[in-house]
């Protein structure tokens, strides 16, 4: 089965492992972790012929790559492998999961269909976890592994990283959460593996700020101390020196005092560290990036002091020395002084590519301001480069997944020399024969190291500079990266003999079919960690639902509010009008508030206010208010009720049923708000334009889309809805 593939010794010897028992793979980038994955895929797949593969990887442009480079080596034919992405209609990726063997996918969209039931893991023999260090917390790699190792036939898992963390607890975290029984570890000195890695040199270049940076600093470092000093005069610190991560454990600290007894000592203090916090940043910005990013960073903060009511922002852009610091950085921008680092930067790339015109470079920075004014310094001169961001529009700087994955295939085509990469490009990325990656800045986390540095010296020898900002806390990122990563090592060669799960047989009450209560869940739950918590205890049907978030019985409806949701929906006056609805649609509203955070101290609101609200919902509307500490307790809560509901009431339930509707308005707006990406507001709107619901259901497309709110795919979904022939 497979075709122009010829395996390494290591690699055989680690299938060999993984063959018997679910593994973590930790292998060095560019030593082949995707070439273990495709022999335990023909593996599996000669032991359960009819058996799926499930491969999942973070972005789409990696998973397209694994893609690609399955079909290159597997001779089956093309309809045996599909690409799942977020375009890809729901109901049909429903049907090219029951049509495929081997499905590629990112995990978000694979976890939406697990939750709506659109597919079943029960027929896939193999599931491979890429850049499997994501595994833990809230990331969808463990919801899914946790439904794998339960609901497959014959489970086997696959997780491949370079780097799984330099923390024990972390690792032991990942591999319970991904099911590891097993880890197969190799490094750069292991014998197997040292013939096959190539050699990479590393220059670590330093500059000096020039003095125009250090009176900056100088104004910082005055502001950062004077809030510092005054809350060690509250008595909350015995010293100044404290790094970023004990102030944010500080300020943890003092908002759980804060929940229990309103002191001004204490809420002052918890706005001082904010500030201090904020000054943080901008000597980072200014020691690692320069003057025109810090300037920005202080117009941000401006306008937050204007449009927000955040004491921190406004006491702080009127802080003496931050505005000295602020009015100097300004007064340089407008001089054109750029950190000394992007000259520096310039002199290596021009004389690389005058050395020889096909290089091809990658160059690391943490922030895309800082990537553009590189762009802007090198194709002015000559050199050309491109900027490879992720997609979030900032500044209109996203990139689609299509505009990625085309401008990496420029960046091998040779079209341009210089690849400027935010951390998009850190993980997995196959660039091949990259002659020089640099970092704009060190960073301090081993993995991120290890990753961005692993672009180079895969097929031949590779070389790495880092840039260095003397006296700065690039100098102190640079050794907590190596001491982070010496620690990593030495953690992987105690894991080698060290077993994470026992191997459980599964018994005949694994298979048991247990008798599961309905419930009903608005789309927009999907991603929820309570629709989680609910999978193996309940039938989940995702809808659009027009009033509430979950339905338990034809009479129960229920609104889920994070405490902090809750306070803000107050103040936007949002609340009563959500409960209003509720009241009007079930006979039994129910309204669950989840967390364990104060609701008196969320936000700057009067105690009185929230004592109102409560005293509306419980005695105004005659709604249950239910309490919950977390998104686990949530779930059982709302088993409980459907449990108890449906035992009278049977779980044979649609989301359609209403209350008796004693006037015409009413049923109408419910019909129409009951259509797809429609709800009250966009019905309302409707039915004020069409005013009839005939007019609605033959009005066209074009004739739909002039409703304000209503655009194509909501236009298409009406048009499907009334036009769609009904199926038996």
């Amino acid at each position: 089965m497979l075709v122009n593939f010829t395996p390494r010794l290591y690699q055989e010897t680690i299938l060999h492992a993984c063959t018997k028992s679910n593994t973590l793979v930790v292998l060095p980038t560019g030593m082949g972790k995707t070439a273990v994955a495709l022999m335990l895929a023909v593996h599996r797949l000669k032991v359960h012929p009819n058996s799926k593969i499930l491969f999942l990887s973070p972005t789409r442009p990696l998973v397209e790559q694994h893609y690609n480079t399955f079909k290159k080596h597997l001779e089956l034919p093309e309809e045996k492998f599909v690409l799942f992405t977020g375009q890809v209609k729901p109901e049909k990726r429903a049907e090219m999961w029951n049509n495929a063997q081997f499905i590629f996918s990112t995990p978000q969209g694979l976890e939406n269909d697990l939750i709506s039931n659109k597919v079943s893991l029960k027929d896939v023999s193999l599931c491979v976890f890429d850049e499997a260090h994501r595994g833990v917390g809230e990331y969808s790699y463990v919801f899914i592994a946790q439904q794998y190792n339960k609901k497959a036939d014959f489970p086997r898992v696959l997780a491949l990283t370079a780097s799984p963390g330099d923390d024990l607890e972390k690792i032991t975290e990942l591999c319970k959460s991904l099911g590891i029984e097993e880890v197969e570890v190799r490094t750069d000195e292991d014998p197997d593996v040292k013939p096959y890695v190539q050699e990479l040199e590393a220059q670590y270049i330093k500059v000096d700020l020039p003095q125009e940076f250090l009176q900056v600093k100088k104004f910082l470092e005055e502001s950062y101390l004077s809030k510092l000093e005054q809350v060690k005069s509250h008595g909350h610190i015995t010293r100044t020196n404290l790094s970023k991560t004990e102030l944010l454990g500080l300020q943890s600290q003092l908002f759980g005092k804060i929940t229990q007894e309103k002191d001004f000592d204490v809420m002052k203090s918890v706005s001082l560290i904010a500030e201090a916090l904020k000054v943080q940043h901008a000597l980072e910005m200014l020691e690692t990036q320069g003057i025109p990013q810090l300037v920005t960073y202080f117009e941000k903060l401006e306008e937050e002091s204007f449009k927000s009511k955040t004491k921190a922002a406004q006491n702080l852009v009127r802080d003496l020395n931050f505005r000295s610091a602020f009015a100097k950085a300004r007064s340089l921008n407008e001089q054109g002084l750029k950190h000394p680092k992007l000259d520096r930067l310039f002199e290596i790339i021009k004389k690389e590519v005058q050395e020889n015109n096909k290089t091809k470079i990658i160059v690391f920075t943490q922030y895309r301001d800082t990537g553009s004014l590189i762009k802007e310094k090198l194709n002015p001169e000559g050199v050309l480069s491109e900027v490879f961001v992720g997609q979030a529009k900032k500044k209109g700087s996203g990139l689609t997944q299509k505009e990625q994955a085309a401008l990496i295939a420029q960046f091998k085509d040779g079209v341009f020399n210089v690849l400027i990469a935010t951390s998009v490009a850190e993980e997995g990325l196959d660039i091949p024969s990259v002659d020089l990656v640099v970092f704009y800045e060190p960073i301090p986390s081993a993995i991120r190291s290890i990753q961005r540095r692993g672009r180079t010296g895969r097929q031949e020898k590779g070389r790495l500079i880092v840039l260095i900002a003397r006296n700065t806390r690039d100098e102190g990122y640079r050794w907590s990266a190596h001491h982070k990563e010496q620690r990593m090592n030495t953690i992987l060669h105690n894991l080698k003999s060290k077993v994470f799960l026992e191997k459980k047989e599964k018994t005949l009450r694994d298979f048991e079919e247990k008798e599961k209560v309905k419930i009903i869940a608005d789309y927009r739950e999907k991603g929820s960690e309570v629709l989680k918590n609910l999978m193996d205890k309940a039938e989940i049907d995702l809808q659009q639902l027009s009033q509430g978030d979950y339905i338990l019985s034809p009479s129960v409806g229920i609104e889920l509010k994070k405490r902090g949701d809750f306070v803000n929906s107050i103040l936007d006056g949002r609340l009563l009008e959500q409960l209003k609805n509720l009241r009007r649609q079930f006979q039994k509203p129910i309204l669950i508030l989840e967390g364990e955070q104060d609701l008196y101290s969320i936000r700057q609101i009067h105690p009185n206010a929230v004592r109102g609200m409560l005293a509306t919902i419980a005695a105004g509307f005659g709604i249950p208010i239910i309490h919950t500490r977390n998104s686990k307790e949530t779930g059982e809560m709302l088993i409980t009720i459907a449990r108890r509901e449906q035992e009278n009431e049977g779980k044979h339930f649609n989301p359609h049923f209403e209350k008796q509707l004693t006037d015409v308005k009413t049923q109408q707006e419910y019909i129409v708000s009951a259509l797809p990406n429609v709800g009250p507001q966009i019905g309302k709107s409707l039915l004020n334009h069409f005013k009839t619901l005939q007019k609605i259901f033959t009005a066209n497309e074009e004739e739909l889309k002039k409703v304000e709110g209503v655009g194509e795919k909501t236009a298409k979904g009406i048009k499907e809805v009334s036009e769609k022939e009904y199926e038996k």
